[in-house]
């Protein structure tokens, strides 16, 4: 049974039943993810925006917009519209199926694991995972890694506050520290 499925069949009534909701459609659900690896040296080096490009594409499955400075800052050496980063935004099936590789394969690899925080949540409801490196799913060939590179994932829920996000995640599998 997928991810998918499950929400729909067991998370969608308990979180119903939880917070007394009686419209479905007030249930928190997980609209998007969005995957983001900033890389200051990209602006300098051309060649690197394939090289993580490609990277990127290997852990969402999905191909990279590539994100570029809005104004020029001299003192990083930065021009307008230099590109500083990638960003994927996942939706739908890609959506759980990423979730599933994430809480499933990928965070229990980390290093020393205990849990991810519990107070990355903003006003919205909106959680954000930061990881250190890259090579930490399974998909990324060790061998073919130039630099380790962090990336920023953020699950986008609506109807959510802060509180009915935690729940939704727990039910969904995310591991939270103790």
């Amino acid at each position: 049974m997928n991810l998918t499925q499950i929400y729909k069949d067991q998370i969608v009534p308990k979180l119903m039943s939880e917070f007394g909701l009686t419209n479905i459609m007030a249930a928190p659900k997980v609209s998007k993810i969005n995957i983001n690896m900033g890389v200051k040296e990209m602006a300098h080096d051309k060649g690197l925006i394939d090289k993580v490009s490609s990277q990127l594409v290997a852990i969402s499955g999905q191909k990279p917009k590539i994100t570029r400075a809005k104004v020029a800052i001299a003192n990083f050496k930065l021009r307008e519209n230099d590109p500083i980063g990638l960003t994927v935004t996942l939706r739908g099936v890609r959506l759980y199926d990423f979730m599933t590789k994430l809480f499933g394969i990928v965070l229990p690899r980390v290093r020393d694991f205990q849990g991810v925080s519990k107070t990355a949540f903003d006003g919205a409801g909106n959680y954000s995972l930061g990881m250190t490196d890259q090579i930490v799913f399974s998909e990324i060939e060790y061998g073919k890694i130039d630099k380790i590179r962090g990336l920023q994932i953020t699950f986008v829920i609506k109807n959510g506050s802060p509180e009915k996000s935690k729940r939704l995640l727990e039910l969904m599998g995310m591991p939270f520290k103790k």
